[in-house]
């Protein structure tokens, strides 16, 4: 009998057990379930956006603006025909392909299906009034276009271009932004007030005297493409100044400089910093017509006995990065293979031994046919150039500290622009922007700053004009470096850094470079 009661208590316990279970399951996929529609419904109220800033903005029309905070983003609405990506590589935009006919004549098809934020549809008449408005008009991209002659119109969606003179890698000038004609017939070219159409990612949506308002463009080409960033607030001021105060209060995002000294602006703690190689490279041209740097081994010497790193630290404060190559900067063609300075005066003293040099008084010499002849050279600077007077002296100390004995010769700015013409130099101290194009015949092509001739590398230049296989290329290119290094008809000293400095809040991964710190700015917000 107890074991019965017992029974139907065990059995009614086990059914209340089952009840509050669920209850307490059906609570709980409710709570769930609501918590989802209410994280739904924020996420639709979510905008997600990030704030940028210009200082001293002049006009939104890409091709009148000196400003390059402002034609940075401009690059934001307008688009070229040709686009650079993070690692500087030439990628199609509103041209799909680009093919050369000859030497001096390129054929350029267009994309189709695209249109203007207004709704207009983009074809070659737009390239055509772009390319006369950048002829007609001093434009920072102007000089994009001086060996071009003629543009001429095939169809809707392909134009021809033809050149004066061949020019490697000529797609690289193709980067300037288009402008609609149909847009700019009703509208004043020069007036910097209207708000302008681009075929960007993101169009004007309003623009005020201290506040320019930029959403997605719900026209763009690219369908592939998600834009997780929706809106971009950009704050204008009036200086520089107040553009890096408004970063360190918290009211701008994002900030891009080559300025060595944001920090005094800007602080050290608060935000994240990316320093990347920037574009300004300073090299050592040496003349190998010359009757001494003729010499291999005299070059090489030169080579191993400057510390650039001692300079980098000395003269730069450490802002500077030491530099092997030209194209050591991220460029695609070309992936950095030593990152040593160089330096190396033990190896520049064996080799002068070696080949008959002897060092006597405190000097590297050599004594042939009864002739004595020293290490001694003469490098030209700009006497405008203050800290590229103080990189010779530094250089000049290291190399007599070494043997080699220096002179350092100041020219003024009309001097040294002649000898440069003239070639007329042992050695010379350069400074150069580079540019995304990866063409070397500066360095290596006919009339070279070095007076440098070499077989290989003339069938190297040769076949990198010709050929558009990325291998290949890459091959060459890494080639050129070893003959670069081994040869010295240059010394590459360093390149200044690029910093880009952002909130800690912004999510999404910074791939910015110095030709457009917006690079993959469609996967940023807060």
């Amino acid at each position: 009998m107890k074991s019965s009661i017992f029974k139907y208590v065990f059995i009614i316990f086990v059914i209340i057990i089952m009840v509050i279970a669920f209850f307490v399951i059906k609570n709980n996929e409710s709570k769930q379930q609501a918590e989802s529609e209410t994280s739904e419904t924020n996420n639709q109220d979510i905008v997600r956006e990030i704030r940028l800033g210009i200082a001293q903005c002049d006009t939104l029309n890409p091709l009148m603006t000196n400003n390059k905070n402002v034609q940075d983003i401009t690059k934001l609405i307008y688009e070229p025909l040709v686009d650079i990506s993070s690692d500087y590589k030439a990628i199609p935009t509103l041209a799909t392909e680009w093919a050369k006919q000859d030497a001096t004549t390129y054929i350029i098809k267009l994309r189709e299906n695209v249109k203007w934020s207004d709704g207009e549809r983009f074809t070659s008449a737009d390239v055509q009034f772009t390319y006369d408005k950048l002829k007609e008009n001093s434009s920072i991209y102007s000089p994009n276009l001086s060996h071009v002659t003629m543009l001429e119109i095939v169809d809707d969606y392909t134009v021809k271009m033809y050149l004066d003179e061949e020019v490697p890698f000529f797609e690289y000038y193709l980067t300037f932004p288009i402008l609609s004609k149909t847009f700019y017939d009703t509208q004043d070219y020069y007036n910097t007030g209207i708000v302008p159409v681009g075929t960007g990612k993101y169009k004007v949506d309003s623009v005020q005297e201290n506040y320019i308002t930029l959403t997605k463009n719900t026209n763009w080409w690219d369908r592939d493409t998600e834009l997780s960033l929706e809106k971009i607030n950009v704050n204008v001021y009036d200086s520089v100044g107040e553009l890096y105060n408004a970063f360190k209060l918290g009211n701008v995002d994002i900030v891009s400089t080559n300025n060595n000294n944001i920090q005094d602006y800007i602080g050290t703690i608060g935000y994240n910093i990316k320093e990347i190689k920037g574009r300004e490279h300073d090299f050592i041209v040496l003349n190998t017509q010359n009757e001494l740097l003729a010499n291999q081994e005299v070059r090489k010497a030169i080579s191993y006995s400057i510390d650039k790193n001692n300079i980098v630290s000395n003269v730069f404060q450490n802002k500077y990065y030491t530099s092997s190559f030209p194209l050591d900067y991220g460029s695609w063609v070309y992936q950095e293979q030593d990152v040593s300075s160089g330096y190396n005066p033990e190896q520049a003293n064996q080799l002068l031994s070696e080949n008959g040099w002897s060092y006597r008084n405190g000097y590297w010499q050599k004594t042939q046919n009864g002739r004595t002849q020293r290490i001694e050279i003469n490098l030209i600077v700009r006497a405008s150039n203050s800290t590229q007077v103080t990189v010779a002296e530094n250089i000049k100390t290291q190399l007599e500290s070494q043997g080699i004995r220096m002179n350092i010769q100041q020219y003024s700015d009309e001097q040294y622009n002649l000898a440069i013409q003239n070639k007329s130099y042992d050695m010379i101290l350069c400074s150069m922007n580079l540019s995304p194009n990866p063409d070397m015949s500066l360095f290596f092509g006919d009339n070279n700053l070095a007076n440098y001739t070499n077989d290989e590398v003339s069938t190297i230049m040769d076949e990198v004009k010709n050929t558009t296989d990325e291998e290949t290329i890459k091959k060459d290119y890494t080639r050129l470096a070893e003959i670069y290094k081994t040869d010295i008809p240059y010394i590459s000293l360093y390149t200044n850094k690029h910093t880009i400095a952002y909130n800690t809040e912004l999510v999404g991964e910074i791939n910015s470079n110095w030709f457009n710190p917006f690079c993959g700015i469609e996967t940023w917000y807060k």
